[in-house]
């Protein structure tokens, strides 16, 4: 099964998408990648939506990717005598460190390294922005603050910060309880919540290892002081806009948005748009106009992928939302002008020799005008430098690793496939020409273009850029298909 574009939709499951016939469906409509957020549900849930994924994937033969996301994290206020309390612009109101529930003056705060992090001056807000509270003073045990806005405060509801970094881990006890369980079952992306700096990236890795990509979510304003630190140490990034469009005026979202896909694009990292996208097919079975706009404008942008999260996991519509997506993501690549976009934002290649190969390559399928570009990749490394690039044909990755090739399926433009890996170059332009052909990209008289590293089998070595043209007739792609058939492709159990 082969998409009709190169942008990736990612579907968070939940209850509206557990049931592993709404999953089929799900992937036919166009999921490429599946979320597991655990924000929300048990480690039962999760397995259950882990091992319906897997057996879809193996009725399909298609790599799918899992993405576990972290719940991180998240500041919350205590409790309330009575529930909820309403506050009115002008009150003063206290967060402090008096376990004792609170009432319309005060209320407990059970984070500690809040009172060492915010000062004068500082916003906090509650009830992701609903309530914002103007810190006045701070002391060892409690925030004194003046209500700017009327509201209403209710039980444990979430605190942002948007003016400062708060020391805290980047992994709670149970973001670890959750990490190891997501990498038992095989995850093959890991989303870390509420990133703030490099070094949360990095204690995460020392866990994880090689077992998993490491998606950063960028959510909170400290983490755009060090962007491009972050993307730097990170396998992928997200723009998480609901936490970052509390922290930061709305109007600046649209701004960090396109400034975070800048980054990812020069540094090579796939960068996914997520929050809100289809917002309101969770009730309703089409889109607004704007959220359209909002989905189109982001593939124009040239992103990886863009995201569902309530609409696919328990809205009313999760397959109609997932095949709007599609839809959209199709109209916008086969208009004229997203060609032009996405060349005029390439930016140059870096210094290095895998740079140099996929930039050739680039500018040698587009002037041979090559109907597929074919990787060969062990890490994957030259199908995310190929990516990089934005070449106009489609990328058809090999790898010998079924692992490797659910990770790129988060990846533009890459259609990923699992094969034997090759020993020389005349059996590597055998396999490639195989593959464009059994995959549905190029038939017997087309030109490709090959990209691989030597000596082949180890990671990170791109030196060879290779045409080819694919031969046969209509009798030799049958027996090529079955022999192609006869290959190790993804098989239950895995």
């Amino acid at each position: 099964m082969r998409r009709q574009r190169k942008a990736k939709i990612v579907a968070t499951l939940g209850p509206a998408s557990t049931d592993i016939a709404v999953i089929r469906e799900l992937f036919e409509a166009g999921a490429d990648v599946f979320r597991l957020n655990f924000s929300h549900g048990t480690h039962d849930d999760h397995r259950e939506r882990y091992d319906s994924v897997r057996r879809v994937e193996a009725e399909t033969g298609r790599p799918i990717a899992i993405l576990a996301d972290l719940q991180g994290p998240k500041l919350r206020i205590g409790t309330f005598a009575v529930g909820k309390v309403a506050v009115r612009a002008g009150d003063r109101f206290v967060l402090d460190s008096d376990p004792t529930p609170g009432d319309g003056t005060r209320v407990h705060l059970p984070h500690p390294e809040l009172f060492r992090a915010a000062s004068a001056g500082q916003s906090l807000l509650i009830d992701d922005g609903k309530v914002r509270l103007a810190i006045e003073s701070v002391s060892s045990g409690s925030i004194v603050t003046r209500v700017v806005n009327n509201g209403t405060l209710s039980d444990r509801k979430g605190v942002n910060v948007p003016d400062a970094v708060i020391p805290i881990p980047a992994l709670t006890d149970k973001d670890r309880k959750d990490l190891d369980f997501a990498l038992s079952l095989g995850a093959d992306w890991i989303a870390l919540s509420f990133v703030q700096r490099p070094s949360d990236i990095v204690e995460a890795r020392e866990i994880i290892g090689t077992r998993a990509g490491v998606l950063s979510k960028i959510e909170k304003p400290a983490a755009l002081l060090q962007l491009d630190e972050i993307v730097r140490v990170s396998d992928a990034v997200m723009v998480a806009r609901g936490d970052l469009g509390v922290e930061l005026p709305p109007e600046r979202v649209p701004g960090v948005q396109k400034r975070i896909l800048r980054v990812c694009r020069q540094l090579g990292k796939p960068v996914v748009i997520a929050t809100q996208m289809l917002e309101s097919m969770i009730d309703s079975p089409v889109p607004t106009r704007a959220e359209a706009s909002d989905v189109a404008s982001a593939i124009y942008d040239g992103a990886d992928a863009v995201m569902l999260s309530a609409e696919s996991a328990n809205g009313r519509y999760p397959v109609q939302a997932i095949a709007m997506m599609d839809r959209i993501a199709i109209e916008v690549e086969r208009d004229p002008l997203y060609r032009n976009m996405i060349d005029a934002q390439h930016e140059a290649p870096l210094s290095t020799r895998q740079d140099a190969i996929c930039a050739a390559l680039r500018e040698v399928t587009q002037i041979i005008g090559a109907r597929a570009t074919v990787t060969y990749t062990s890490s994957g490394a030259t199908a995310l430098r190929a990516a990089r690039e934005r070449p106009c044909a489609p990328i058809v990755s090999i790898t010998p690793n079924l692992d490797i090739a659910r990770r790129l399926a988060i990846t533009w433009g890459v259609h990923s496939t699992v094969s034997p890996d090759v020993q020389s170059v005349d059996e590597m332009v055998a396999a490639a020409t195989r593959a464009a052909l059994v995959e549905g990209y190029a038939e017997p008289g087309d030109q490709i273009t090959i990209a691989a590293g030597m000596p082949f089998g180890q990671g990170g070595t791109t030196n060879l850029l290779r045409v080819a043209e694919v031969g046969g007739t209509a009798q030799d792609l049958a027996l090529s298909g079955a022999a192609f058939a006869q290959e190790p492709k993804v098989t239950a159990g895995v």
